[in-house]
């Protein structure tokens, strides 16, 4: 609960409670804020008893940090074989190939070695993604008024 608090932290609260307290209040002011601790825990365990009871024996191993929804869900998930599954489903699949291979048939650069005959043209229909020849240097392509 207070991992994140450095000796500095806790030794300024120590001076500021002596200050504002005194000497001779502080030993009865910690006994007092101590057993007021020990009171919540007991009546929070108490609870936690009793509900666990009203559930049944259906919930026996509820834990109640498991009401926190990232707990949950993390302990769901590293409990799951599906989550395994997933990963190898997941690493079988190479994305990055798949988009290679269309960017280069989209390209032209990569004609027969992947792609089915179907898409490359082997069907005898001319393949209509291949690049074009391209112009010569000085030739201008053609004007279209339309377009202007």
């Amino acid at each position: 609960m207070f991992s994140d608090i450095g000796v500095l932290e806790v030794l300024t609260l120590v001076v500021l409670a002596m200050l504002i307290f005194g000497p001779d209040k502080l030993p009865k002011l910690i006994q007092d804020v101590t057993g007021f601790i020990r009171k919540i825990r007991e009546f929070s365990d108490n609870a936690k008893h009793d509900i666990r009871s009203e559930l049944g024996p259906e919930f026996k191993d509820f834990e109640f940090e498991d009401l926190n929804p990232k707990t949950f869900i993390r302990k769901h998930l590293n409990e799951s074989d599906d989550l395994r599954e997933l990963k190898e489903l997941g690493s079988s699949f190479d994305l990055t190939k798949e988009i290679n291979e269309i960017s280069d048939t989209v390209h032209g650069t990569d004609s027969d070695a992947s792609v089915p005959a179907a898409v490359n043209g082997g069907s005898g229909t001319p393949d209509l993604l291949k690049k074009r020849d391209q112009p010569v240097k000085d030739e201008r392509p053609p004007f279209d008024a339309d377009a202007t």
